[in-house]
Order: structure tokens, then sequence, then C-alpha cells
């Protein structure tokens, strides 16, 4: 079985074509500025790679083309788009209404649609992507929605719900759903694989331009840092995380924002690049402050003292701590960051070995120390193919 992945932005279109069949990445690529002038794709495949400006007015044009990518020419992996089988597609906010992944119909769409306000930009793009690869590959071709939510359906109340009244719950479905489900899904999953026990209190902290951590008890969320929307937790690229809510109505009126415009500064002029003046991207930063740059030093301090505090807050509430894991793009490529957060954790039972942490991995890698009693891994996330394992069980369960 051949699964297409999609993960759908605004204007943009990642893809990866994944034969089952040993769990191959067949072709992957990505679609850029679509709607904008100046739009390419990119597509690798067969150890090549290949870009080409081209328009693409809509994401259908944008799916079109990466059929013609995967079916014609060097880059091509597939004769025909009849070989692919289903197609899985990412999607941020399931809210309440979907505690599970589910295969696509006309009325799930309307409700990705109707729940958009809680991830405007995220959900009406996805919505997008659904309805342009109906479009492209017709009615008789699966689709399946993963929800980056459903992971953290299994929190408790007390974790989700805010201090705010009751009926703002009730009316406005105003609480916790948190994000990056699928990647905390599948390296916890691949953690306590690894570590041999489905009976671990974990700590995942996926970390890269947006960045959540999660709390997972014997392989089930009970926690993560994300709150109602993906602004909430620790700072992140361009995102503040944790406010004072009255820092929000100070700035408003000190700045003359309100509404949209303050979301976007909070969610866009904030974080990694509002504190350093220098870039929302971890190496930028990371070069300027070892370039003496204290705005960037500081930036790199603030993010991990918080990552700190919610591995410790999370091992309060889980009663214990038996493993860290460490994912995403600065997760699994920034050792100097580890190593911050980790540092000074001995009362807690966590070390680990500065060799071991200064290597890389493609999969997985312990980098404890030594007679450590948390066990600290890098795992190297792979959402894709946790949509495609979705993908594939939904649809040879309904066969």
């Amino acid at each position: 079985m051949k699964i297409l992945v999609i993960n759908c932005g605004s204007s943009s279109l990642k893809y990866q074509l994944i034969d089952m069949d040993g769990e191959k990445v067949l072709c992957k690529g990505l679609c850029e500025r679509i709607g904008i002038e100046g739009s390419k794709i990119t597509h690798k495949a067969n150890g090549g790679e290949w870009s080409e400006e081209t328009p693409f007015p809509t994401h259908t044009d944008a799916f079109s083309k990466v059929v013609d990518m995967m079916t014609t020419g060097e880059g091509a992996v597939v004769k025909d788009k009849s070989e692919i089988s289903a197609i899985g597609h990412r999607v941020v906010q399931g809210a309440e209404f979907f505690t599970k992944s589910e295969i696509v119909t006309d009325a799930i769409i309307d409700k990705i649609e109707e729940i958009a306000p809680l991830a405007p930009v995220h959900n009406l793009a996805h919505v997008q992507g659904l309805r342009s690869a109906k479009n492209v590959f017709g009615e008789n071709v699966p689709n399946v929605v993963v929800f980056d939510t459903t992971f953290h359906q299994t929190m408790p109340r007390k974790a989700y719900m805010y201090g705010v009244p009751y009926e703002m719950y009730e009316q406005y479905a105003i609480r916790r759903y948190g994000a990056h489900g699928t990647s905390h899904r599948y390296v916890s999953m691949a953690a306590a694989k690894y570590l041999g026990s489905d009976s671990l209190k974990m700590v995942t902290c996926h970390l890269g331009n947006g960045s959540s951590i999660s709390a997972v008890k014997d392989g089930k969320c009970v926690d993560t840092s994300m709150g109602l929307t993906p602004l909430a937790g620790v700072l992140m690229g361009t995102r503040s995380g944790d406010l004072d809510p009255s820092v929000v109505t100070y700035m408003e009126q000190k700045l003359g924002f309100h509404g949209q415009d303050m979301a976007d500064y909070l969610n866009k002029k904030s974080g990694l690049l509002g504190v350093s003046g220098v870039s929302s991207d971890m190496r930028d930063v990371t070069a300027a402050a070892e370039s003496g740059n204290e705005r960037a030093k500081l930036a790199i301090e603030m993010l991990s003292y918080q990552i700190k505090k919610y591995v410790g807050a999370y091992s309060a509430a889980m009663g214990g701590l038996d493993c860290i894991v460490f994912t995403g793009g600065i997760g699994e490529n920034d050792n100097n960051m580890r190593a911050l957060v980790c540092e000074d954790m001995t009362y807690l039972g966590v070390a680990i070995d500065s060799e071991k942490n200064s290597q890389r991995t493609s999969d997985i890698l312990d980098i404890s120390a030594p007679g450590s009693r948390v066990r600290v891994l890098i795992v190297c996330t792979n959402e894709e193919l946790m949509i495609a394992r979705d993908t594939k069980a939904l649809v040879e369960a309904q066969g």
C-alpha cells in the first residue's frame, strides 16, 4: 500500500509518498508560495532533487503538480496516481469533536472548518488541502485526517481546564488542547519500545520553531504545555509562550494594538526573535550569542530555563520521572540546549554524558550518563510515518 502524506499550510503543501511495505519513503517535497507570485515546487526522489518555478493559483494546482512530479521524469516513483491507495492529512486542531483519526467525509471537513477559530491559520489551510485532494484524486481514494490534538485527549479535567467561569468552557469550548500530538505520540512510543517498558513516566520535549512539552504516563498524555492555541507554553521562534494575561492588556494600551494585531504581535514578532532581536532561528541566535550578543544569550537562557521548569513540574505531576525525550529541530540537533536543560538536575536523577550529547542520530540515541536514574534520549520524530500508519490501519479496517 502506497500512502501520500500531506501537510497543508495557507500557502504551502508538504508531501511524502510512503510505501507501507517496509515503510519506505519513495519521494517527498514542498510546494511553496501557493496563491503568491514566485511559487515553486521542490521534489526529492531516487537520490535526486528537482526544483521548478511554476504558478500555483490554488492548492488544487499544487496537488496536480505533485502528481506530475511523482509520475513523470527522473523524479517519478509511480507510473500513475492510481497506485496511491490513500491520502493521510495532518490537521492541527480537532477540539473535543475528534478523539481519534478519522476517514474523511464531507461532514468531517465541514466540522474542521467550523472549529477553525481555534487554529485559524492551520485549519483553514487543512480544509483547502482536503478539498483539493478530493478534486485531484477523486472520491474513490480514501482520505484520512490525523489530528495533532487527539493524543492530548487523555488529559484529566484538572489539567485541561482554565480558571475562568465554567460557562466559557460550556459555551465556547475554552480549554487546553495542546499541539504536536502526533510527534509526542511517535517519540513516546519509540522511547517506550527502546526502553522495553510501557509503564514509564516520561517528559517529551518537542523543540523547534514551535515548541511544546508533554507529560506522558504509561503511554498516555496527562498534561501538555500548549493551550487553547499553539501560543502557550515555552518561548518559541516567534511566539511568546506563557504570559500574565495583564501583560497583553497593558501592551494593548501602550501600543494601541487590539484583536488580530495583538495576536500577530505575540505569534509572529515575539519569542526568540523578539527577545534576541536577531532571528527566530535558534542557529542564528546561537551564533549571535557566541559572538557576544547579550540579548541572544538571554533568549537561550530563557528557553532552557522554561523547559527545565516544565520537566520539574511534570515530574511532580506524575509522581516521578523515568525518561526525558528530546525531539524536533532544536531537540534533535542542539546539544547546548539539551545540556542547559539537564544541567543541575542530579537531584531528580538526571545526568547526561557530554560526549554522547555531542553526537548526532537519525533514530534514537541514549545520552544518559552512567548511573543516571533517569534515561535521557534523543528520538528523531517522524510525524509523517505516524500519519501513514494511522491511515493504513483505518483504510484496512474499512476494507
